[in-house]
């Protein structure tokens, strides 16, 4: 699986080429997915503590905090990866891509019902952009694009595309920036003291 690992970052990632690939050993994303798989075990296991502390020790190397209990796929690939968040229960399907500040949370600890999935299920072949948020036990369907900034709380099919509003622009002219840095009331003037 290290290898499949190593060649999916090399495959998604164009920055790795050429002498470049060596670089690749240094992926926060690859170092939290072989650190979750040693955590998960260690749950599936039943071990107290230990699989928390293999994902916190993982945590303050990498940024990446995946809980022991979540199901991560084969080929799924973090880049960047700062800031990503994947919830207890959630599942992540096969060659999905994250990238940085990506949460995959639960809605709240006061609408959980004891026992229940409170994170998403991810498909397979999902790209999560930048800032992409998905809240609670929703479903994202295979092959889709969860664009950057986006807020999940629904179920997505599969095949489709999730984006944000694109941010406005607003051109001021000078008279408005003008305007906008007068006082209404004039600045008074410094005193000095006289000389003796």
């Amino acid at each position: 699986m290290i290898l499949e690992d190593l060649r999916t970052a090399c495959r998604k990632d164009p920055a790795l080429h050429g002498a470049h690939v060596v670089e690749v050993l240094l992926y926060p994303g690859l170092w939290a997915i072989w650190s979750h798989r040693v955590a998960h075990r260690l749950h599936r296991l039943g071990l107290p503590l230990l699989p928390r502390l293999v994902s916190q020790v993982s945590r303050a190397l990498t940024g990446i905090e995946i809980h022991p209990g979540a199901v991560i796929g084969r080929r799924c690939f973090i880049d960047h990866g700062m800031g990503v968040v994947i919830g207890e229960t959630a599942v992540v399907g096969d060659d999905v891509m994250l990238y940085h500040r990506v949460t995959l949370g639960g809605t709240g600890w006061w609408t959980d019902t004891p026992g229940a999935r409170r994170h998403p299920v991810v498909g397979d072949r999902v790209v999560l952009g930048v800032g992409a948020t998905v809240l609670g036990p929703v479903r994202i369907g295979h092959d889709t694009v969860v664009g950057a900034n986006s807020l999940v709380l629904s179920d997505v099919p599969a095949h489709a595309s999730v984006r944000a509003a694109q941010a406005g622009t607003l051109v001021r002219t000078r008279d408005a920036r003008a305007a906008a840095h007068r006082t209404t009331a004039p600045h008074p003037e410094p005193t000095r003291k006289a000389a003796p």
